[in-house]
């Protein structure tokens, strides 16, 4: 392939790796057309014209519009056919596919956490199967972060305040590095680690190998409980609130007329900014837990209400 006479460009391991290469490589081959087109013509014309030359000065005011229009409207269609192109794979990237390995991450300085569906966690490091298509919700606790893995060709911005998703299937097994691709602190550059794929019998393996104390769905059920959100959000309550059976993955209709789907990002803000949509047919009177639980408390509340849906059969 083209790309083995590149010394410094390295085999991608998802299967989009491919595509992202070969888009960039489009990009770069037409800027560096353009570029070479206009030196050309740079140098063409200070030499021709130089100081002292015989060459033809006359007919200043005369334009060419044909030359003009043409190379306008052909570097125009080049550059949108590139950007289609982008556009493209852009949203093939992010349309997450169904039945994937969802896997929570907390970036924070400096640092990346990731907790298991079973309660395995890991710093600095992820585990994962091969050919399993893998979900990343991530969340920062502080400052903006970005999730980079230069060998599956994917990056994402972990913005505070809110859930990201970010899917990847890695097609052979190793160890791939894992860098944040965006300043955050001073110890920026020490913000790494590496992902870890394996082969689906092994991983299982290095799952049963951790030292857990329960699943996170438990811990979140756990603490469903401690922070009093079961005398609201269970059969027999007294406060009329709405149920969490069920909820996750269906649509959800607001007061205001319109609906949204439950999904991982709803939950987080129903628990921070319960007022920000309200759920139709109910009073606001649930409140704020911003500041009060962090986001390793949120990936756990949202495991839990996620995995009620689950043992009812809701849809992803």
């Amino acid at each position: 392939m083209w790309r083995q006479w590149i010394p410094f460009w390295r085999p991608g391991a998802s299967p989009h790796a491919g595509d992202v290469d070969l888009l960039f490589a489009g990009l770069l081959a037409t800027s560096i057309f353009v570029l070479a087109l206009l030196f050309v013509l740079l140098l063409t014309f200070a030499i021709r014209y130089r100081a002292g030359s015989d060459a033809d000065r006359g007919d200043r005011i005369r334009k060419s519009w044909r030359w003009e229009v043409g190379w306008t409207t052909a570097t125009l269609l080049a550059f949108l056919a590139l950007f289609a192109w982008g556009a493209a794979l852009y949203l093939h990237l992010y349309e997450t596919p169904d039945h994937t390995l969802a896997i929570y991450v907390v970036a924070k300085q400096w640092m990346w956490k990731a907790q298991h569906p079973g309660g395995q966690r890991e710093i600095n490091e992820l585990h994962i199967p091969v050919r399993q298509p893998v979900r990343l919700i991530m969340a920062s606790q502080d400052v903006i972060h970005s999730f980079f893995v230069p060998a599956f060709r994917v990056k994402h911005d972990v913005v505070p305040g809110r859930f990201q998703d970010l899917w990847f299937q890695p097609t052979k097994p190793g160890v791939f590095q894992l860098l944040c691709a965006e300043f955050c602190g001073t110890d920026h550059s020490r913000m790494s680690g590496r992902i870890v794929v394996l082969e689906p019998a092994d991983y299982e393996g290095w799952l049963g190998r951790q030292d857990v104390s329960g699943t996170l769905a438990a811990d979140g059920a756990r603490l469903f409980r401690e922070l009093g959100c079961s005398g609201c959000h269970t059969a027999g309550s007294t406060v009329r609130a709405p149920p969490l059976e069920g909820l996750y993955g269906k649509p959800v209709p607001l007061q205001d007329g319109t609906t949204t789907i439950a999904d991982e990002r709803y939950i987080r803000d129903s628990i921070l900014l319960p007022r920000s949509r309200i759920a139709a047919g109910y009073q606001p009177v649930m409140p704020s837990f911003a500041g009060k639980i962090g986001e390793d408390e949120l990936i756990r509340l949202v495991a839990y209400i996620k995995s009620l849906a689950e043992q009812t059969g809701a849809p992803r």
